[in-house]
């Protein structure tokens, strides 16, 4: 009798660390959604260019926060990723945590085979460099005309009806894709993202990670946990935690390889 009381105390003590982690996370989510969250709005809805978020100090939508805060976010983003890898799609980006809360409605994305994984997120790759291509080769050309300033979603409505075709394909695009990755299980942050596509490249040279020990035995009950379905130190790691009490060997560990 004292075994299973010591075996519920175990299991009740990692479900409240558990859930205690998942509503820090949740906390951390809300908190730059508030922080970052117009500027995400802006970029999808009025930014005129052709990718949104780079060139700001040369945009004429005077209201966007871009303005004084694009220099700022690039700058955290990269020393998040050399602290903390990938952490900043699970912990901060509002697009993540949308995405997140769509896939919670939705199992299919797990239902992927992890052969297929292992090909698919590298279309997010192909995403970054086309950006990357038509920022730096064609000078981010403008695909819309900020028609007037003032109140958001006139000026939404504006836009819309006046951008030229290429800015509505990207536009309704990056929403219709969002929207489907997110239903179908956290697709558009696994293979989509470009944002995503160049954490995910530096994310192995971050300090401080959900890493494995050599006692893990791939009984695959992180990747039931987990909503981008992968394990630590593997492809579309978050850092988000989710996995840390699933293993019932004890193989998984957040901090710097090695250092357990």
């Amino acid at each position: 009798m004292s075994e299973e009381i010591k075996t519920l105390e175990l299991n009740t003590g990692d479900t409240v660390t558990k859930s205690r982690m998942k509503w820090i996370r949740r906390i951390s989510q809300t908190a730059m959604l508030f922080v970052i969250g117009e500027f995400g709005f802006y970029g999808i809805f009025r930014c005129p260019f052709a990718v949104p978020y780079v060139s700001c100090v040369n945009c004429p939508v005077v209201q966007c926060p871009g303005r004084w805060m694009v220099y700022p976010f690039w700058i955290a983003l990269g020393m998040s990723v050399i602290f903390f890898g990938r952490a900043f799609c699970g912990w901060a980006c509002p697009g993540g945590l949308i995405s997140e809360l769509l896939s919670g409605i939705s199992n299919i994305g797990k239902k992927i085979k992890r052969s297929v994984d292992a090909k698919m997120h590298l279309i997010k790759y192909l995403v970054l460099i086309t950006c990357l291509f038509i920022w730096l080769s064609s000078s981010n050309p403008r695909w819309a005309i900020p028609i007037r300033t003032g109140e958001f979603w006139a000026s939404v409505s504006l836009t819309f009806q006046h951008a030229d075709n290429l800015w509505l394909v990207r536009t309704l695009s990056i929403l219709g894709l969002m929207v489907l990755g997110g239903i179908l299980g956290s697709l558009w942050c696994r293979y989509l993202c470009p944002t995503g596509g160049a954490l995910e490249g530096l994310r192995r040279f971050g300090f401080f990670q959900m890493r494995k020990t050599v006692e893990c035995n791939d009984c695959g009950l992180c990747l039931k946990e987990c909503k981008m379905n992968t394990q630590p130190e593997n492809h579309n790691c978050i850092n988000c935690g989710d996995c840390l009490k699933s293993c019932p060997s004890d193989a998984i560990y957040f901090g710097r390889k090695g250092r357990r």
